[in-house]
C-alpha cells in the first residue's frame, strides 16, 4: 500500500519509467552474462562479534521519491486490549532493504524466492569515502575493485561486495538524498564497468550505503538493469560499514520471505 504522498511522488517521476525501457535494452547489450547467481562460499565456523548493518526504520527515514514510505496504525494497544498490534503501511523499498531480481525484471526471483544459501555469504567492503567526500556523484569503478584485489586478494565468488562511501552518516537528514534545487539527487553508487567486473568474478550480492545501487544522478539505471536480471540481489541504505573489515566478515541477510515481493526492509548482520 502506498502511504500518503507516495502516489503523487511516483506520478511526478513517471518519466523515470520511460527511461527504464530503453535502459533495460542498453544494459542487456552491455552485460552479456548468463542469468545466474553462484552459490555462497562456506561461512567461517566462528566469529567474535556481530555488527548490525541496518538503519533503524522510522517514519521519516529518507526515501528515493521523497516523503514517508512507512506509517504505523495502532490496531490494538496494551492499555485497552492487553496486547499491542500495529498495521504497517509500507513501500517495499524503504530503509535498509533488499532489491530482489524481480525489482528490475519481468519474471525474476521475488524476495521470497532468493535461495537461503545466497543469504549467508562472505562480505567484501570497498572503501571510497575519500572519493565520495570530494565528489558526491562518485561511482565505484572497476579500478577501485582491482585496487581492492591487489590489497586483499580476489573478490569473494558467491559473496557480497559493499560500497562504503560514508553516506550512512547522513541518514538522519536531507543530505542522504542530497537533492539540488532541480530535485536531482547527488550520492555515490556503482558504475556499470564495476558491475560487469563483479559479475565476471561471480559475486552474488551488491550493497550500498546510499539510496540506490546506481548513483543519484542516474536516469538510465544501468547498474540495476545489468545486475538484478542476472539473478543477483542488491541491498540499499546499509549502515555501519566502517565497523567491519575490508575482508573476512560473513554477511547474514534477513530478507523478507514475502511471495511476489520485489524487495523489502531487511536486517543485515555482519559476523566478524
Amino acid at each position: 500500500m502506498c502511504v500518503p504522498g507516495c502516489q503523487e511522488a511516483v506520478v511526478a517521476r513517471l518519466s523515470r519509467r520511460g527511461f527504464f525501457k530503453g535502459a533495460g535494452a542498453a544494459a542487456a547489450t552491455a552485460a552479456t552474462f548468463q542469468a545466474f547467481a553462484p552459490p555462497a562460499r562456506a561461512a567461517p565456523a566462528s566469529f567474535s562479534r556481530a555488527v548490525d548493518l541496518t538503519h533503524r526504520l522510522v517514519e521519516n527515514f529518507p526515501t528515493y521519491f521523497g516523503g514517508n514510505q512507512i506509517e504505523f496504525e495502532k490496531m490494538f494497544s496494551f492499555e485497552e486490549d492487553g496486547f499491542n498490534v500495529n498495521r504497517w503501511h509500507l513501500v517495499e523499498h524503504t530503509g535498509t532493504h533488499m532489491d530482489a531480481p524481480l525489482h528490475f525484471s519481468k519474471d525474476g526471483a521475488s524476495a521470497a524466492d532468493v535461495p537461503v544459501d545466497q543469504l549467508v555469504l562472505p562480505l567484501a567492503v570497498i572503501d571510497v569515502k575519500a572519493q565520495a567526500a570530494a565528489d558526491p556523484d562518485y561511482q565505484v569503478s572497476a579500478q577501485d575493485l582491482l585496487d581492492w584485489e591487489t590489497a586483499n586478494g580476489p573478490l569473494p565468488q558467491g559473496g557480497c561486495v559493499a560500497m562504503n562511501s560514508g553516506w550512512d552518516q547522513f541518514a538522519g537528514n536531507e543530505k542522504f538524498r542530497n537533492a539540488d534545487a532541480d530535485g536531482k539527487m547527488h550520492f555515490p553508487g556503482f558504475a556499470l564497468e564495476a558491475t560487469e567486473l563483479l559479475m565476471e568474478r561471480g559475486v552474488t550480492g551488491m550493497a550500498v550505503d546510499t539510496l540506490s545501487l546506481d548513483y543519484g544522478l542516474s536516469t538510465d539505471f544501468v547498474t540495476h538493469y545489468a545486475w538484478l536480471p542476472s539473478g543477483r540481489w542488491g541491498m540499499e541504505a546499509v549502515a555501519n560499514l566502517d565497523q567491519v573489515p575490508a575482508t573476512g566478515a560473513t554477511l547474514v541477510v534477513g530478507a523478507p520471505k514475502i511471495a511476489g515481493a520485489s524487495g523489502g526492509p531487511s536486517r543485515l548482520i555482519a559476523l566478524v
